[in-house]
């Protein structure tokens, strides 16, 4: 604003000096043709004007082109070479800056008839405290203007960026108290705007509340970890101590606790390597492969068989679905749907595997027929080391669940949970496919 408010006031002085000088030329070539229509008679000499005392505002005079005619010793105006030569006719009418006696003047240099040249000069000094005057006053302007533009530049880049200024803050007393719990505070009246900087604060208050979320997730994860490692590790302490004195047991107590160590050494370990795949956020991207879900299901379904046997698993492909994912960690996703199946279905109860193709998606069904998932039950299945009443007297940590849902996300499927009529639960995993229009 400022360079343009100064490009402006310079234009205008240009202007103005430029319009100022034309007036007085034109003036000057008015007073020449009065003086023109004036010499008939005079030879040579001043024309009319008290030049000597510059009391008159213009005077004028008659120059010859021979410098040795008679009359001149009482020319006023400064005569030069280019004035004999505009009187010879040899060069044309010219306009020239002199000054007389310390005032500044304009001259005007024109020929006459009879080798003669016709001189007029008008005081200039009034025209150039005028341009002066005007380059101080458009000075003063621009100064002020650029003040003015400069305050109120500063006021609304105040008023502007004051949420950032709230967000620096908030970034700053985050840094120093690892809270994320605070939020850029903005009045009723700046959260009705709708402008790239409110847009960030906005932005910057969802980014700490997904923080926030994290943050209060991963406290829970560790203090759920350190809950569920709690008993095992007990127990695995008890049965140490207890085989330390082995040679006060009997043969059967010795084999008892070492058989008891090595279930809790694996459930240890199973709970370990379950927490360790629950950190991982995103699937390594040089792993992604194309996979053919109906010969994974297959062969997750025949490993269920040798796990469970006492279950009975069915496997229907009814089309051929490929989508870019991990082998091992889909397989990993359907191996915990089918456990977890199994591990609710009564013995001899049929657990079905379904894969089918619609428009636009595919979808890979798990169903048992056991208990189900209650009304209350259902909202939390998916969260991490949630145990339903009916799982609570049944092996695991509660994590199964959890990691398929999170690797379900990680391949950008969807997981969901639904009671099964008329009786059962069914988990549906649902993968979109490309547009093959």
């Amino acid at each position: 604003m400022a360079v343009v408010a100064l490009g402006a006031l310079a234009a205008a002085y240009v202007v103005i000096r430029y319009e100022l000088g034309r007036q007085l030329d034109l003036q000057l070539k008015q007073q020449a043709g009065l003086a023109a229509q004036q010499s008939w008679g005079h030879r040579t000499g001043v024309l009319y004007g008290e030049c000597d005392w510059l009391v008159s505002p213009a005077c004028a005079q008659i120059v010859p082109a021979d410098p040795a005619a008679p009359g001149q010793r009482g020319l006023v105006l400064p005569v030069t070479g280019a004035t004999r030569k505009v009187a010879a006719g040899t060069l044309g009418p010219y306009y020239s800056d002199i000054d007389l006696r310390g005032h500044a003047m304009r001259m005007y240099t024109a020929p006459l008839r009879e080798h003669r040249a016709l001189q007029v000069a008008i005081r200039s000094d009034t025209v150039d405290q005028g341009v002066e005057q005007a380059g101080l006053l458009l000075g003063a302007v621009g100064g002020g203007g650029v003040l003015l533009a400069a305050g109120l530049g500063y006021f609304a880049s105040r008023a502007s960026l004051r949420p950032v200024t709230r967000l620096t803050a908030t970034a700053e007393r985050i840094a120093a108290t690892r809270d994320p719990a605070h939020r850029i505070e903005l009045p009723p009246h700046e959260t009705r705007r709708q402008d790239e900087i409110t847009s960030l604060a906005a932005s910057f208050n969802t980014m700490l509340g997904e923080l926030e979320e994290s943050v209060a997730a991963q406290r829970r994860l560790v203090a759920d970890a350190s809950h569920e490692l709690r008993t095992p590790l007990t127990a695995l302490r008890t049965n140490v101590e207890l085989l330390a004195r082995a040679e006060r047991l009997s043969p059967e107590q010795r084999e008892r606790a070492s058989g008891a160590l090595g279930r809790q050494l694996r459930e240890v370990t199973g709970l370990v390597n379950d927490l360790i795949e629950l950190a991982r956020d995103e699937e390594p991207r040089q792993l992604v492969e194309p996979v053919r879900l109906g010969p994974l299901a297959e062969r997750c379904v025949t490993d269920a068989r040798g796990h469970w046997p006492e279950a009975v698993f069915s496997c229907a492909v009814a089309a051929e679905v490929t989508v870019p994912g991990v082998p091992a960690r889909l397989a990993r996703l359907l191996s915990n749907l089918l456990d977890n199946a199994a591990k609710f279905s009564p013995p001899g109860a049929p657990v079905e595997v379904r894969l089918v193709r619609e428009e636009g998606y595919a979808e890979l069904s798990v169903r048992d027929h056991g208990p189900g998932i209650s009304e209350q039950d259902l909202p939390y299945v998916f969260d991490r080391f949630y145990r339903s009443h009916q799982a609570r007297a049944l092996p695991g940590s509660g994590l199964g669940l959890a990691m398929a849902r999170q690797i379900a996300r990680a391949h950008g499927a969807e997981l969901t949970a639904e009671r099964a009529e008329p009786g059962g639960a069914r988990f549906r995993l649902r993968f979109r496919l490309p547009d093959e229009g």
